[in-house]
């Protein structure tokens, strides 16, 4: 092996980055997958060699210099998925691929307890099985503002190394990883003991958040890649495609199963035969083999019975609520005015007095002669009948 290992995986994370910028379906961008195929598969057997990794080993026992290779399973899943696919079959078998070096990234950061608990529980929860559409939104802003949260804690740590971005989208996810490559300084000596060990932090603070992340679109692309998986394997075989003739006779296999398992369970299996041509209603033991209606022989009857089915359950009205209550109001039961605005009206004497009171006008006048005469009444009245003349009630 001619490069080093952070060399050579810098020159597979370049690869990545250019190969998101170019048409599958182009030789060109085919090539460049087969090559960074080939250099991963090479830095994976070296890492293997090497025994980086082991089983005993916690978070804490990784160096800073080894823990951004924990993210190769993630890149190899990316370049599997540019792998160029025109048949049904060629896709299946690549997103399976995918799906499993996904699943072995998510595996290797929890087996190393690099994501917290309530990360983990947060996406681990799949937003298509959530049936309350509140729920389900109310999931996915979680966890697009924990994404937030996670690439602001990495351009956070990044500007004090010097390396940030001009923007949150300046940096795809293989440049990020590239530039902590880049940010692993030489063996330094003796005397910057100190120097050293505080780069390091910053630089496994970075490396951390940075795993975190991908755990975050990990999960995101495995939702997206079973359900792909779901509709592949669900999709109808054309009868052309040779290579699936054995997948096609499967599924046509387990189709017929399953068909046979729920008619063993329907009561209104169509049977060749019986009054009505459908096949028997019971069988010999007296068991319903379909589901049927029992109606009067009288065809008179049956015709009434019918014509109810789509009949209302209720008497029907006969005149609408407005035509109701002018019919009421014709007959003196509607009661009119009253309420806080006729309180506060004036009565027909104050609206006299009032009215008599405009002086100039001939309406004035007249309604000064109205008030005079019915103060005249009045007085006449009270001089013809005395007060308590006519209480005869209560008199020794």
């Amino acid at each position: 092996m001619s490069l080093s290992l952070p060399e050579l995986y810098h020159r597979i994370l370049l690869s990545t980055t250019k190969l998101s910028n170019l048409p599958t379906i182009e030789d060109e961008t085919q090539e460049v997958v087969t090559e960074c195929l080939n250099d991963l598969k090479s830095l994976h057997a070296h890492i293997t060699e090497l025994g980086m990794f082991s089983s005993n080993e916690t978070l804490d026992d990784i160096s800073t210099r080894d823990l951004v290779y924990l993210t190769i399973p993630y890149v190899f899943a990316e370049v599997q998925g540019r792998v160029r696919t025109t048949e049904r079959i060629d896709r299946l078998k690549s997103l399976i691929q995918a799906e499993k070096y996904v699943q072995n990234f998510v595996s290797l950061l929890e087996k190393y307890n690099v994501i917290p608990e309530d990360e983990q529980a947060l996406y681990q929860r799949k937003t298509a099985e959530v049936a309350d559409f509140s729920r389900r939104r109310e999931l996915k802003i979680n966890q697009y503002k924990k994404e937030k949260e996670l690439k602001t804690g990495i351009e956070t740590v990044r500007k004090r190394t010097g390396q940030h971005a001009t923007s949150d989208e300046a940096s795809s996810d293989f440049e990020l990883i590239a530039s902590l490559l880049s940010a692993q300084p030489p063996q330094a000596p003796k005397a910057d003991d100190d120097l050293e060990s505080s780069t390091d932090e910053i630089l496994r603070e970075t490396t951390i958040l940075l795993l975190r992340l991908f755990y975050a679109h990990a999960s995101s692309q495995l939702q997206s890649m079973q359900q792909e998986l779901e509709l592949l394997r669900n999709a109808p075989v054309s009868p052309i495609m040779g290579p699936e003739d054995s997948v096609k006779e499967e599924h046509d296999d387990r189709h017929k199963r399953r068909k046979s398992e729920e008619n063993a369970w329907r009561l209104d299996i169509p049977v060749a035969g019986g009054p009505d041509g459908k096949g028997p209603l019971l069988d010999p033991t007296g068991k319903p083999l379909r589901a049927f209606t029992i109606l009067p022989s009288d065809a008179g009857e049956r015709a009434r019975l019918q014509a109810q089915v789509f009949g209302p359950g209720h008497n029907l009205p006969t005149m609408s609520i407005d035509e109701y209550l002018e019919i009421e109001r014709q007959r003196g039961n509607i009661i009119t005015g009253g309420g806080p605005v006729s309180q506060a009206a004036p009565t027909s004497s104050e609206q006299l007095a009032i009215d008599s009171e405009m002086d100039g006008t001939l309406e004035g006048e007249t309604k000064e002669e109205e008030k005079r005469q019915k103060d005249e009444k009045w007085a006449r009245y009270t001089d013809e009948n005395p007060r308590g003349a006519g209480n005869t009630m209560n008199r020794g």
